[in-house]
């Protein structure tokens, strides 16, 4: 499906490239449609740095639980 997704998507800008080569695309359309990437952009930049720092959180706790396992399987 991810696939199908970006075929349509580069056949849409293909459409709007040969748009703007025969001055059929307005600059404030393509502008408008700019800002809405660059925003969805700066979105999953931000879901994904919060997710990154989740799991260093649960990969931190996990490394301190096997630590205090590890302790246990010495004194044995």
């Amino acid at each position: 499906m991810i696939e199908f997704m970006k075929k349509a998507m580069d056949w849409v800008l293909e459409k709007e490239a040969d748009a703007a080569k025969g001055c059929h695309a307005r600059p404030e359309d393509i502008d408008k449609q700019i800002t809405m990437i660059e925003k969805k952009k700066e979105a999953l930049d931000k879901q994904y740095k919060e997710n990154v720092a989740e799991l260093e959180h649960i990969l931190n706790k996990l490394h301190a639980i096997k630590a205090e396992s590890l302790k246990c399987t010495m004194q044995k």
